[in-house]
């Protein structure tokens, strides 16, 4: 079962769908105006951005398919931005998003937020393939979970 629903800012969307797996409870409304803020905060324009919420089968099969990667993982992000209009596909595996909250003894909606904001981030250009590119976007999680808190 696939649902999506529309956010729209301008034209240009925040969406968020799902593939065989219920909605997370999230505040769409509120998730939205904090990821534009996040985006702005940036120096970037939105463009648009689709996050579908899915399983583990569905994060793997993703993976296998356009990655050649046969793992799991929390977030698949593919980039589809232009300048500095950030547009993408945010695949999101909320039983991975679970097991990590679980593992790291952290909220599940405090985790799945921060996954969110993670792929938001690459969109931003920000990359963690290097340990200090891992400590910059980790910074960067950071500082926009606090902005949640500040705006929220």
């Amino acid at each position: 079962m696939t649902q999506t629903v529309y956010i729209y800012n301008y034209f240009m969307a925040i969406l968020y769908e799902t593939i065989d797996i219920s909605f997370p409870k999230i505040k769409r409304r509120e998730t939205t105006h904090w990821i534009k803020r996040v985006i702005a905060h940036h120096h970037k324009k939105q463009g648009d951005i689709t996050y579908i919420f899915c399983s583990d089968a569905e994060i793997l099969r993703i993976n296998n398919t356009y990655l050649n990667h046969d793992y799991y993982t929390d977030i698949i992000t593919f980039d589809y931005s232009e300048g500095d209009k950030i547009s993408g596909d945010l695949f999101i595996s909320l039983q991975t998003v679970k097991t990590n909250s679980e593992k790291f003894k952290t909220d599940y909606i405090k985790e799945l937020q921060r996954v969110m904001i993670h792929g938001i981030l690459h969109l931003c250009g920000f990359e963690d393939k290097t340990s200090v590119g891992k400590k910059i976007i980790r910074a960067k999680e950071d500082e926009a979970l606090e902005l949640r808190n500040l705006i929220l």
